[in-house]
């Protein structure tokens, strides 16, 4: 029998995960409204970085808690560490402004291979047979999900471009949340990668932002992106991963995917045909076959 605090645990990432699969969906509805990538983007982290702020000076003032102190070098760590979460909203925002959000969050998942990788290099040691078949699961499922085999659909460029941009921040955004001061405490780990992801989405907008800022986009999109994007989740998955592990978590955590795809068929009326939706099994089953040890 699972314990109830493993399914409790189940519970926190699998609302956390859910909700970062709600917010292209979000994006693409602000982006029919006529915002830009910029204003979207910024308003979600400048709303998000005054949240987690208050959040710790709560904390800091509430005199049951234990203050840890940070040393310079690790603040400069977890803000270099969130620049790639400025990035990867950035880039996944780019990315659904020219493809659907059902194959942007599908290229958003190559962070498997991506991953593995990453890891392979930094470790020096070469990946495990389980691994491998994980990767060439997901490489298969993410032509399946893109319909590449279709040659009808013509699959905009910029927006794979800009999809696997994305993955590639993902997946840097994990390893720094995995392994840069782990022994500080989420909520003071997440207002200083904060603090480097608004960085970046700030250097972004003076860069492409060509007509006024349109400040509406902070009450009428900028709430709820911030809610579903930099609030809830980090405090749902970091409430949840400790309870149910990283491989349990891992594989609840995929549940991101077919909401986003489920969110775009309802709000955005995105059709989903067999073949895409058979890639993103084969995508999730990749991603349980990568997180499940098996008894030798």
């Amino acid at each position: 029998m699972i314990q109830n605090k493993t399914l409790k645990g189940v519970l926190f990432v699998a609302l956390g995960a859910s909700s970062y699969g709600m917010l292209a969906s979000f994006v693409k509805m602000a982006y029919q409204e006529g915002y830009t990538t910029a204003e979207v983007s910024g308003a979600q982290f400048s709303i998000g970085l005054f949240t987690v702020l208050l959040l710790n000076i709560f904390r800091k003032v509430n005199k049951n808690t234990n203050e840890v102190k940070i040393a310079r070098h690790q603040i400069l760590q977890l803000i270099l560490a969130g620049t790639s979460m400025g990035f990867t909203s950035v880039f996944y925002y780019l990315s659904v402004r020219y493809i659907s959000v059902s194959i942007g969050i599908v290229l958003l998942m190559q962070t498997v291979w991506m991953g593995v990788l990453l890891e392979m290099f930094l470790d020096k040691k070469r990946p495990s047979l389980q691994k491998i078949i994980s990767v060439v699961i997901t490489l298969i499922g993410t032509v399946l999900a893109t319909n590449l085999l279709h040659n009808e659909i013509t699959l905009d460029w910029r927006g794979f471009f800009w999809g696997l941009l994305a993955a590639a921040a993902f997946t840097t955004t994990m390893f720094g949340a995995n392994k840069v001061a782990v022994e500080i405490p989420s909520i003071q780990r997440s207002f200083f990668m904060l603090i480097g992801g608004t960085l970046i989405v700030i250097l972004f907008g003076f860069i492409t932002q060509n007509t006024p800022f349109n400040y509406y986009i902070f009450l009428k999109w900028g709430i709820i992106l911030s809610l579903f994007g930099t609030i809830i989740p980090p405090f749902l998955l970091n409430t949840g991963f400790p309870l149910t592990g990283i491989g349990l978590g891992s594989i609840v955590s995929a549940l991101e995917l077919p909401v986003s795809v489920t969110m775009a068929y309802f709000l955005l009326a995105e059709e989903v045909n067999w073949l895409q939706w058979l890639g993103i099994v084969l995508i999730l089953t990749a991603i349980i076959l990568m997180n499940i040890r098996f008894k030798k």
